[in-house]
């Protein structure tokens, strides 16, 4: 976040490995080429630190995994919709 590194993980610290939790899913429902599982996160989240350090307008997260690419996001202010 804003160019400090909070969180680094690796599938081999994972409590399932990622083969059982596809062979887990797969059980209810089909899975297509692109599906992402979700499997929470490492150590490192904002609600750990004390005090805890939330995400505000203006912060940079980039994330990325190893051999396919990074993702760098810009947070921005909740806006209301507009009313009907």
């Amino acid at each position: 976040m804003n160019g400090e590194r909070r969180q680094h993980g690796h599938t081999s610290k994972m409590i399932f490995t990622v083969a059982a939790l596809v062979a887990y899913v797969s059980r209810f429902m089909s899975l297509r080429a692109g599906d992402l599982i979700s499997t929470g996160t490492p150590a490192g989240v904002g609600h750990g630190f004390k005090p805890p350090r939330y995400l505000v307008p203006g912060d940079v997260v980039e994330l990325g995994v190893t051999g396919l690419g990074t993702q760098r996001h810009q947070v921005v202010a909740w806006k209301s919709p507009a009313r009907r």
